[in-house]
């Protein structure tokens, strides 16, 4: 991040940050020397979680930033993650427990879209946030999301700066008034219910599949888990030139094929198998018929391998040699393995045996990318890395084969065919809300509308401007108070001491606009002035709707709406006939419109047209907390009727 905090326009990157608070940091020299030995300390302290991971397309790593204007010397990183959005999330939740177990460093984190923190509790945030005024105002410190809040008037909070605050700024805020900037439990809870269950979540967003491949990729993948994502990455964006390579197979022979056990994300093994390919006849990979048992191993063997020649060809065999640097030789090394012996990274594993070796392996890669990575000119892309182990590694294609029967059970795919009920559940899920349960018959039958109307009024009484309109909260989400004398105080100042009665809607809804907007007349401090001004304006108000319903009741659109008269007796209907006509008055009279039922009513309508799909009406009650029962009515219209 450089010194306006701004990212390069990269697409899918997050990009996070690590500060000391002020008082910790000394002179530029010591202060880089600190800021290394806590990327040594975080990363040792991770790697049981960040050692097995297999990430999209960049592992989580950090290297030390000189500072640059107003951003001191910090701990940089930055991934891409792709597809994968998880990735991401479960940077969040690194970054978050470095802050928790490093209280002394404060974390920033953004990625191309900005504060996608912020835009994870939108519904939460507080009305003065935006866009506009956010920057260098969200952190994580002590594993908590702070939030700087913004003075309501300059010069109110002396150590509040008026202006989005600097990063030297926002961290000395951070060190000297810690509990005044932590963010609203709210938005802390929308958050954290994105990064609920880590590290456990990281074993259920793999899954386990066999695949008919070529020994030499299986003994790669045994070696080098993680290389699977850049496979299956070379494989789902290949390109006409790419798939030159792939007519006659060099590196990877479809005779050298056995059945291996594949451990993927789900996204990565979503990507593999929604493609649907067909291999050259050149190329010697032959599929069974679809019917076969294990028409998908092969499927999926047939498509890695082509993902993997991929990779190998876009580099000779032959590359420089100064790329295969030695792990082993690096002074960090042998400190960073002592660090993870003493956090128990081997689970107890004899020194030598075979899964200790493997372990040891993943180990050294970790080490290799993202504690002692090298700079970019100098590191091994995946093909050139893939072709180093084959050099490397020997493996026997007879002893593989002897494996083939102890191979673990694949994992149940059922989870790539998701209903849309299971769907709704799990953006309901996301979203932090309870799936509605589904309404009884007998709830069908006594079913209250009055839900439908009340839940629409509370929609209009919301704030409404050109960045949109504000949903209701559910009691769940925000505590509701009201104060009855502040509310009559309210009335009694706008109208005066007798509130005058209209039949205009909309006059009720510029009311509650009034009471919600951003900018609420401060009633207590105004002015007599200012008072009969605003009654004035309130008055003639009233007088131009007045006339607005006079001009209306000489047209005919007031038969599409249901009145109050239509739905009285008729006994009392020729009662109020009989005195508007004996009051002599000689003019129509605009009868008051049923809102509540010509509201309902509409809506109904624009939900049996929906046919059961989703649409405006649907949509609108779903985000107000509103489920309506199955249209039983229009199943029984759609049936003939005899004379």
């Amino acid at each position: 991040m450089e010194e306006n905090m701004k990212f390069a326009t990269v697409e899918d990157t997050v990009e996070y940050c690590l500060f000391l608070i002020p008082d910790k940091a000394g002179d530029p020299e010591e202060h880089r020397e600190i800021l290394q030995k806590y990327i040594e300390r975080i990363m040792t302290q991770f790697a049981p979680m960040l050692v097995p991971y297999i990430w999209q397309n960049q592992p989580f790593n950090l290297k030390y930033k000189p500072g640059k204007g107003d951003v001191p010397a910090h701990i940089f990183g930055m991934t891409k993650f792709g597809d994968n959005i998880e990735d991401e999330w479960f940077i969040v939740y690194i970054v978050k427990q470095i802050t928790k177990e490093f209280p002394e460093l404060v974390a920033r984190i953004e990625d191309n879209d900005g504060e996608f923190l912020l835009i994870e509790a939108a519904d939460f945030l507080p009305k003065w946030l935006d866009p506009d005024n956010s920057a260098n105002r969200v952190f994580f410190h002590q594993g908590e999301l702070c939030i700087i809040p913004a003075p309501k008037k300059s010069g109110t909070v002396s150590w509040l700066p008026t202006t989005p605050p600097t990063i030297s700024q926002a961290l000395s805020i951070i060190s000297t008034h810690p509990e005044k900037i932590l963010a609203s439990e709210s938005v802390r809870a929308a958050v954290n219910r994105r990064i609920r269950g880590y590290p456990e979540k990281i074993k259920a967003s793999l899954h386990q599949a066999h695949c008919f491949l070529p020994a030499g990729i299986a003994a790669v993948l045994k070696q080098r888990p993680r290389l699977v994502a850049a496979g299956v990455q070379a494989f789902y964006l290949r390109d006409p030139i790419d798939l030159r390579a792939c007519r006659i197979f060099k590196t990877f022979l479809p005779e050298t094929r056995i059945m291996t056990s594949v451990t993927f994300t789900k996204c990565l093994y979503a990507q593999l198998v929604q493609q649907r390919f067909v291999p050259d006849r050149r190329s010697g990979y032959k599929l069974p018929p679809p019917c076969h048992p294990q028409y998908r191993a092969h499927e999926l063997g047939m498509k890695l391998a082509h993902g993997f020649e991929i990779l190998c060809s876009k580099c000779s065999p032959d590359f420089s040699d100064s790329k295969k640097s030695l792990v082993t030789t690096s002074p960090l090394w042998a400190g960073f393995l002592e660090s993870l012996k003493k956090n128990d990274y081997f689970k107890g594993l004899m020194e030598g045996s075979v899964q200790y070796q493997e372990r040891l392996e993943m180990a050294k890669n970790y080490f290799q990318l993202s504690v002692n990575r090298p700079e970019s000119s100098h590191a091994m892309s995946p093909g050139e890395e893939i072709l180093t182990l084959l050099q490397t590694i020997p493996f026997d294609i007879e002893e593989l084969k002897k494996e083939e029967a102890y191979l673990p059970p694949e994992d149940d795919e059922r989870w790539l065919d998701l209903s849309p009920d299971q769907l709704d559940q799990l953006l309901q899920e996301a979203a932090g809300k309870k799936e509605p349960e589904p309404i009884s018959k007998g709830q069908e039958e006594n079913y209250d509308l009055t839900q439908v109307s009340e839940s629409m009024k509370a929609f209009i009484s919301k704030v409404s401007t050109h960045k949109g309109a504000e949903l209701p909260r559910e009691p769940s989400e925000a505590p509701i108070t009201f104060d009855a004398d502040s509310f009559l105080n309210y009335f009694d100042k706008i109208l005066g001491s007798k509130s005058h009665e209209s039949d205009s809607d909309d006059l009720d809804e510029e009311d509650s606009e009034c009471l919600d907007s951003d900018d609420d007349l401060d009633l207590e401090t105004q002015e007599p002035g200012e008072e009969a001004s605003v009654k004035g304006t309130l008055d003639d108000l009233k007088s131009y709707m007045a006339q607005m319903d006079q001009e209306l009741a000489h047209t005919s659109i007031a038969k599409s709406f249901t009145t109050q008269k239509q739905m009285e007796p008729l006994s009392q209907t020729t009662n109020d006939n009989s005195e508007e006509e004996d009051s002599g008055t000689g003019g129509s009279v605009m009868t008051p419109v049923d809102v509540d039922l010509n509201l309902v009513s509409n809506i109904l309508e624009s939900y049996s047209s929906q046919a059961g799909l989703a649409g405006p009406a649907s949509n609108l009650l779903q985000s107000m907390g509103v489920q309506l029962p199955d249209n039983a009515d229009h199943r029984a219209t759609s049936k003939p009727t005899k004379d």
